[in-house]
């Protein structure tokens, strides 16, 4: 019987995930979400066209594959209406292979606005909310009062919108923040008739008879495992489990079913919204690395903070996840840098620190190794016979630091751009 793979991010999330999915799913029979929400910017290229996706799994544009949106999941219908007509534009018809959990909650319009009136209100204490609704829709979930797509089904959920929207309305008023709810109402009425006309499940059985039928599965992670809100820089988190452990509870399979872990890094480092952010560059290299990696958020267009690769803390989301194979992405960046950098340890009032301490009041120093860069152009390269001896050496330090195989290298955003060093 096959196992349930994971893949998930290893950073603060924008590793790539998007793309490698849409690689890995010919070789599966289902891809899972198992978490997270319109939060999420998966962005995948094929046919020179840019695809980005926010709730429905990466395995779409594959039309025998099944496709399942877990209970863990939060929906904002509207944004799942854009998503689907969109893709139905381009002649994808989500309803034929995508399943979505009875259980998973839904984003209300005052979902939206509770989030913008709370980030107001903190100032420069903001934690750099996307403003998707998705903090107060896992609080809502978590305090037993939401709103889940199995509501949908029921004769009185009307009645139910209504007593949770008019909650909100009364939390409204103790902030100093004006925004009607009622104004969004009808896109967001349209996105809940789109959501039923997909296939509504008991996905915790929908998922273990998949198992059971010995099809392959893949749980594709959102976010990464430094936002993760239990062992990510709290608070600068997201409010969902990004790790592995969280595809247990996000879609309801047990931990003895999990496979392999595949961990997504980027061959640097980024951040979007606040947080610490040990290696961030403020200088030339990191404008560099933002330009030449397009480094702007899929979802919300922000730019991204930029910085050297951190071993402390890749070593530490390897442990939280129990990672199994290491994928590199965008390593293409990194072309043309004389020399490159790779945070091995941090120093802290005078003290060398080798592990990732997060919560930590005093600023950590990144120590670095200098290693030499490369110039050839790798982006188009489709043997890794043919990568550059500083790109191996490069690859290969990792390798042996973080004792987890390199498997999988990205270099580029087009699916063909994808080297398979280990032949896995």
């Amino acid at each position: 019987m096959h196992k349930v793979d994971v893949l998930l991010g290893l950073q603060w999330g924008d590793e790539g995930k998007g793309k490698v999915v849409d690689v890995l799913t010919p070789y599966y029979d289902v891809i899972a979400r198992f978490q997270g929400g319109p939060n999420a910017g998966h962005t995948l290229e094929f046919n020179d066209i840019k695809h980005i996706l926010h709730t429905i799994p990466s395995g779409i544009f594959h039309s025998s594959k099944i496709n399942l949106i877990g209970n863990g999941v939060v929906i904002d219908p509207v944004v799942f209406k854009k998503e689907t007509d969109a893709l139905e534009k381009i002649g994808v018809i989500p309803e034929d292979t995508l399943f979505i959990s009875k259980k998973a909650h839904l984003i209300l319009p005052s979902h939206k606005i509770l989030d913008a009136a709370s980030e107001a209100a903190k100032g420069h204490t903001r934690i750099g909310s996307t403003l998707k609704g998705i903090g107060p829709t896992y609080m809502d979930k978590t305090g037993r009062n939401g709103l889940r797509v199995g509501d949908i089904l029921h004769p009185d959920f009307i009645v139910k919108y209504t007593f949770l929207k008019n909650k909100h309305l009364d939390i409204l008023k103790h902030y100093d923040y004006q925004d009607d709810p009622g104004k969004y109402e009808d896109d967001w009425f349209r996105g809940i008739e789109k959501i039923r006309a997909c296939k509504l499940v008991d996905s915790e059985h929908f998922i273990n008879r998949m198992i059971n039928e010995n099809k392959k599965i893949l749980a594709e992670g959102a976010q990464g495992t430094l936002l993760d809100v239990d062992f990510g820089s709290y608070p600068y988190v997201t409010s969902s489990n990004t790790i592995c452990a969280g595809a247990c509870s996000g879609l309801g399979i047990a931990p003895s079913r999990i496979g392999e872990v595949f961990g997504i890094v980027k061959a640097y480092c980024t951040r979007v919204g606040g947080g610490p952010f040990p290696t961030e560059l403020h200088d030339d290299t990191g404008e560099r690395l933002r330009r030449q990696g397009m480094e702007f958020g899929s979802t919300t267009g922000r730019p991204r903070r930029c910085g050297w690769l951190d071993l402390p803390a890749l070593k530490y989301s390897i442990m939280i996840n129990g990672v199994t194979q290491l994928i590199i992405t965008k390593a293409d960046v990194l072309t043309g840098f004389d020399t490159l950098k790779i945070c091995t340890a941090y120093k802290s009032e005078g003290e060398i620190l080798d592990h990732l301490q997060l919560d930590t009041a005093q600023p950590l120093e990144p120590v670095y190794k200098e290693m030499k860069g490369w110039s050839e152009d790798i982006s188009k390269i489709k043997d890794c016979s043919d990568l550059p001896a500083e790109f191996m050496a490069f690859i290969n330090y990792i390798e042996e630091e973080t004792g987890v195989p390199v498997t999988i290298i990205s270099l580029g955003p087009d699916r063909k751009a994808t080297l398979f060093p280990q032949n896995t």
